[in-house]
Order: C-alpha cells, then structure tokens, then sequence
C-alpha cells in the first residue's frame, strides 16, 4: 500500500493571496494588502500607548469593559515611560 502526500490537502491548490479574486472559491477573508500598497501612515504615539494598554490589560486577563474608555484614554495621554511602567507591572501579574 502507497501513499499519497499533498503539500496543501487532497482537494486544495495554492491560491496566491495577492492575485486572488474570492470568485472561483467562494467567500474567504480578505487577503492581506500587497505590502507595496500598504499606507506608509504613522499611528499617533498616545494612540498605540492606549491599544498597547488594551493588549496588555486583556493579556493579564483583565479584558477593558467600556466604562474604563475614560481611565485607559487618561493613562495613554501620560508620557510613554509611564506607561511602559504599567504594562510592565500588568506582565508581571501573570
């Protein structure tokens, strides 16, 4: 008795995500962007130290409820070694 191996399954071909069109196959999740086309756009500093806090509180198993949206927006507007500080003390929680 033989085997067969398939790189990606017995009844799946590669699609390139770059050229994919979603009409061959049914509906698919959106393929990444060509990383030419990407936006060169640069986030806000107090906006990553608010998504950075929201990562690291949810990661520390303390998910943000939306009534703490004000005390998470005024920890963000504090300079960022402060807010090092906390996420450092939220890993250490774990």
């Amino acid at each position: 008795m033989t085997a067969t191996s398939y790189e990606y399954g017995p009844h799946h071909t590669y699609v390139d995500p770059y050229a994919f069109d979603g009409s061959a196959y049914g509906d698919f999740p959106i393929a990444p962007p060509h990383p030419p086309e990407r936006l060169g756009i640069a986030i806000d500093p107090q906006d990553r130290r608010r998504l950075e806090l929201h990562a690291a509180l949810t990661a520390a198993g303390i998910p943000p409820l939306p009534e703490d949206r004000e005390a998470i927006d005024r920890l963000s507007a504090l300079p960022g070694n402060i807010n090092d500080t906390i996420q450092r003390w939220l890993q250490h929680a774990l």
